[in-house]
């Protein structure tokens, strides 16, 4: 578990790209023990009916990783200094980014808003809860990332609500075409891990 203390101001954390430097640097291996941690934690085994209608005898539940606290609050440790710097609010997409962006607001002193896929009706009948988006420079955070299809909505949404989407911040790119899909938006992504990660952590 991180280091218990205050959170730290966005301004005091250095923002780093060692997160993917050389194999031998003490940020690398501790990325590639998150992702075994993840990988151990996600993985099932059994029969499983996936979304295209096929059957699996594997699947990967992220929800998982995100329903340990120990292990999520290393995950938000790890992301925390790949939040660009300037960023002004974390916004976290329902349903997944939720407990990611509400873990990484600690570890990063940043304000976390929690956006809907849709306006509730009622009461607020707000698509952004939680922090004000209206002219602050935002990230998006996603806990896994496929095609990109629901950050690109998102964002299109949030920018029409006045917000300056920067970029957006998964724990997971699986790498099957949202980094392409969001760079086609103007949203370059920023991922903690890659599916080459997790593979390699089931093989280790």
């Amino acid at each position: 578990m991180a280091a218990a203390g205050p959170p730290r101001a966005r301004g005091h954390l250095e923002h780093s790209p060692a997160v993917t430097s050389s194999a031998d640097s003490p940020r690398t291996e501790a990325r590639a023990d998150l992702a075994r941690r993840i990988h151990d934690v996600s993985r099932l085994t059994g029969e499983f009916v996936l979304r295209s209608g096929r059957t699996a005898t594997e699947y990967f539940d992220k929800y998982r990783f995100e329903a340990d606290p120990v292990l999520l609050d290393a995950v938000a440790a790890a992301m925390a200094p790949l939040v660009p710097p300037g960023t002004e609010v974390l916004a976290g997409l329902e349903m997944g980014g939720i407990p990611v962006v509400t873990a990484l607001a600690r570890h990063a002193g940043l304000p976390a808003a929690f956006v809907r896929k849709q306006a509730k009706a009622y009461g607020t009948c707000r698509l952004a809860e939680g922090a004000d988006v209206v002219g602050r420079r935002v990230l998006v955070v996603e806990d896994v990332v496929t095609s990109g299809g629901q950050i690109v909505l998102s964002t299109a949404e949030l920018r029409a609500l006045g917000a300056d989407v920067t970029g957006a911040l998964c724990v997971i790119d699986r790498e099957q075409g949202g980094r392409e899909a969001l760079a086609a938006e103007s949203i370059p992504l920023h991922a903690l891990l890659t599916a080459a990660d997790l593979h390699r952590a089931a093989h280790d």
